[in-house]
């Protein structure tokens, strides 16, 4: 990897196979940027512990993890270009978290609206400390490989603000170590879930998947919400914001169908059927290519496992080389080298005493 290229950090956390939202929210720029900067990629296993501490949600960890890389290979990250890596794996991160907790108060955390939509995602009556601190820790992510871009979807798009706010207070604090990142959302920074009631989620049970069977996506496409005020083919009916359409307008290359599909609906002469097949028709174009690349990975056994530990491995390299930077700054490392330097010279001086006595 060239020493020349910035660097981009962003993840996911690994409680299961990736979704379309997932696509166009961040793995599109992620593989169109692979070439253009240095990519790290976390498998952020330590931010599900924020909602789901339990054993049986840690045990499942390892093949969510698997599972989830199949999907970055299968859109086309390349582990020869970009850094996949384990983040639990990396002890760095802990500390960093530590020290950046110091430099951020409570009611900045509390003013972030993501982590009270989590935590009522999560059916959690009362937020818990780690799920509070969850910005701080994703502040961490960022920072530990030195990143200065962060592709995200739009839900998270205040958490790389409050990183670049303690980046910059760090920063003033100690002196330069990390670069005040930017932040990239997606063409489509948020994808509503077949639902039409909230963005595409797995806990929502509102999503399709990267990996769906054609058989699944067209069961998926012909359940979508659509204009609720439309009970028959021959009354018109509403485009704008109908989520058959958008997905339509995101996942249908043929525009000229699209636009038939929308005139036709408006008038009152095409029913939901004809244009839900047409979607489904359209995603299976779309995911054919990501299926087939997904069952070629699939089969090689052991390449999810090898591709993860040997990123974790290189992310270590850095997270070691970023940390000396912090402890140096913070003047941490001379704390502790001063009180080793005078034990030992104490030492020394009663072995001498100690000789010499005999």
């Amino acid at each position: 990897m060239s020493d020349n290229k910035k660097r981009i950090l962003t993840g996911d956390r690994p409680t299961g196979k990736l979704h379309l939202g997932h696509y166009v929210g961040s793995l599109k720029n992620r593989v169109r940027l692979q070439d253009k900067y240095e990519c790290f990629f976390i498998i952020a296993d330590l931010h599900t512990l924020t909602t789901r501490p339990e054993k049986s949600a840690i045990e499942a960890i390892t093949e969510n993890a698997r599972e989830m890389v199949l999907d970055y290979l299968a859109v086309g990250i390349d582990p020869e270009r970009s850094t996949i890596y384990l983040q639990s794996a990396v002890p760095e991160i802990y500390e960093l978290n530590l020290l950046f907790e110091m430099l951020v108060s409570v009611p900045r955390l509390q003013r972030l609206p993501s982590l009270k939509d989590m935590a009522r995602n999560a059916d959690l009556t009362e937020m818990p400390f780690g799920l509070l601190g969850y910005p701080v820790l994703q502040t961490g992510d960022i920072l530990l490989p030195r990143a200065h871009l962060v592709p995200v979807g739009k839900d998270n798009e205040a958490h790389v603000e409050l990183t670049r706010e303690i980046a910059r207070r760090f920063n003033y604090l100690y002196g330069e170590v990390f670069p005040v990142p930017d932040v990239l959302v997606g063409d489509v920074p948020t994808l509503v879930g077949t639902d039409g009631a909230a963005k595409m989620s797995k806990s929502l049970n509102n999503a399709i998947m990267l990996s769906d069977d054609p058989s699944t996506v067209a069961k998926k496409v012909r359940g979508m919400y659509t204009d609720p005020n439309r009970v028959r083919a021959d009354v018109p009916g509403t485009v704008e914001g109908n989520p058959v359409f958008v997905y339509h307008d995101i996942f249908n290359p043929n525009t000229a169908e699209v636009d038939d599909l929308k005139a036709r609906y408006r008038a009152g002469t095409v029913g939901d059927v004809e244009v839900k097949d047409r979607l489904a028709e359209a995603l299976n174009v779309f995911l054919d290519p990501i299926r087939e690349e997904r069952r070629g990975y699939a089969e090689q056994t052991g390449l999810v496992d090898e591709v993860i530990y040997n990123g974790t491995l290189r992310m270590r390299e850095e997270a070691r080389a970023t940390l000396s930077e912090v402890r140096k700054a913070m003047g941490l490392g001379g704390v502790w080298n001063g009180i080793r330097r005078k034990a030992e010279k104490v030492a020394r001086k009663r072995d001498r005493s100690t000789d010499g006595a005999g």
